[in-house]
C-alpha cells in the first residue's frame, strides 16, 4: 500500500488549476513561506463578475465537487448531485469556485507537499486555523478577478469556513450558506477528533510525521481514526437498521464476524487511497479550533456584525453537529433554520440531494 494517498506533482492534473499564496502571518504566529491552492471551475464568470459562488468542503473532501472520476481525480465529484446545469447551485447561471483547503493533499500546500528544500514538510508543517484557511483562499479570488462571491457555502469543516469568510471579510461575501455545522467547535466535537489524531500518531509509521520518504505510512493509525469519524457521521438508527446483527457472510458471528465491520472496512480503503494521514492531522486540529467569537466578543456579538444573508442548514439525526448547534446559529441571526430529514446522520447534508437542491436554490434565488 503507498504511504500516502495525496496527490503529488508529476501526478495527472485533471481538472485542477492554481493560486499561488503569498507568504502569510498564521493566527497562531508563526509563518508559512510562499505556497498555493488547488483549486476547480464551472460555468464562467460574468462581465459583471458578480456571479461567483465559493463551494468549500468538508475535512475529507477536495476540490473535486462536481463531476466524474478521471485522471488526477480518483473518484467522482462529492456533491455532483447539487452542483451542475439546472441543480442547487446552478452552473448554467453561477461561476463556481472550489478550492482543496491549506493543508490539504490533492494539489494544495500541506504536510506532503515539498518544502522549499523539495523534501515534503512532514512535521515542519505548521499548526493552521480555520482562519488561516479562509485566509489563504482569499488568493484564489484575486487569481480570479473576482472582488465578491455572489454566495459562500460549505457544511462541516466547510461550514466553518464560510462563518468565518462571512465575519472576517464582510465585504467579500453576499450570501453565506451554512450546513451542519455550529458556531465553535464543541468539548464533544474536540474530544472526538482529538482520538482520531491520536489513533494516527500512535501508528509506528508515523515516524512525528515525517513518513512521507519511509517504506509505510501510517495507514493503520488512518483506518481506525477513520472508523471513529465515520460511526459519528452516520446516526444510530441508520446504521442498526441497515445492519443489525448481521454477519459477514451470513454464518455464525462467533467465527466471522459482523456485517457493519465490513462496512467499516469498506469505508476506509474508500479513504487510504486518496488521502494523506498528514492532513487528516492538520485539518482535524484546525477543526478544533473553530470559534467565530475568538477576540470578535463572543459568538452573539461576532454573528450580530454579520451583513451577508444567511442560510443555516442542520441535519435532524446528525449527531456530530446536532441540530440545536444549527437552531442557535439562526436564531442568533433571526433567520427560519432550514432542517434536512434524513436517517444518515451528519452525512445527510451530503446524500439527501432532492431536499438540498431545494435549500439552496432558495438560498441563491
Amino acid at each position: 500500500m503507498a504511504v500516502t494517498g495525496a496527490w503529488r506533482d508529476g501526478d495527472p492534473v485533471g481538472r485542477r488549476r492554481f493560486a499561488e499564496i503569498p507568504p502569510m502571518r498564521l493566527e497562531r504566529g508563526t509563518a508559512l513561506p510562499r505556497a498555493r491552492l488547488a483549486y476547480e471551475t464551472w460555468g464562467r464568470l460574468n462581465p459583471a463578475r458578480d456571479n461567483a459562488v465559493l463551494v468549500l468542503h468538508a475535512m475529507s473532501g477536495d476540490s473535486h465537487v462536481a463531476g466524474d472520476a478521471e485522471p488526477g481525480h480518483p473518484g467522482p465529484g462529492w456533491w455532483s448531485g447539487v452542483v451542475g446545469p439546472g441543480l442547487g447551485i446552478d452552473t448554467d447561471r453561477w461561476f463556481v469556485v472550489c478550492p482543496n483547503a491549506l493543508g490539504g493533499c490533492q494539489g494544495s500546500t500541506g504536510p506532503s507537499a515539498p518544502a522549499s528544500d523539495a523534501r515534503p514538510w512532514g512535521s515542519r508543517w505548521p499548526a493552521l486555523t480555520i482562519r488561516d484557511l479562509v485566509a489563504a483562499e482569499t488568493a484564489v479570488a484575486s487569481a480570479l478577478g473576482v472582488r465578491s462571491w455572489a454566495a459562500v457555502v460549505g457544511g462541516s469543516m466547510g461550514g466553518m469556513r464560510a462563518l468565518e469568510w462571512a465575519l472576517s471579510r464582510p465585504e467579500q461575501v453576499e450570501r453565506a450558506v451554512v450546513l451542519a455545522v455550529g458556531a465553535e467547535a464543541s468539548a464533544d466535537q474536540i474530544a472526538t477528533c482529538s482520538v482520531q489524531i491520536d489513533a494516527i500518531r500512535a501508528d509506528p509509521n508515523w515516524q512525528a510525521g515525517d513518513y512521507y520518504d519511509g517504506p509505510a505510512g501510517p495507514v493503520d493509525g488512518m483506518a481506525i481514526a477513520r472508523r471513529i469519524a465515520h460511526l459519528t457521521y452516520r446516526s444510530a438508527m441508520e446504521i442498526d437498521s441497515r445492519f443489525g446483527r448481521e454477519t459477514r457472510f451470513g454464518g455464525d458471528p462467533l467465527s466471522e464476524g459482523f456485517a457493519v465491520e465490513s462496512w467499516l472496512d469498506h469505508v476506509v480503503a474508500g479513504l487510504v487511497n486518496r488521502f494523506d494521514a498528514g492532513t487528516y492531522v492538520a485539518l482535524t486540529e484546525a477543526m478544533n479550533t473553530h470559534d467565530i467569537g475568538r477576540g470578535r466578543g463572543g459568538a452573539v456579538s461576532a454573528l450580530s456584525r454579520m451583513r451577508a444573508r444567511p442560510t443555516i442548514v442542520g441535519v435532524d439525526s446528525d449527531r456530530l453537529y446536532p441540530l440545536h448547534q444549527q437552531a442557535e446559529l439562526a436564531e442568533q441571526l433571526g433567520v427560519p433554520l432550514r432542517v434536512v430529514r434524513s436517517q444518515r446522520g451528519h452525512d445527510g447534508f451530503l446524500v439527501e440531494t432532492d431536499q438540498v437542491n431545494e435549500i439552496l436554490a432558495e438560498a441563491l434565488r
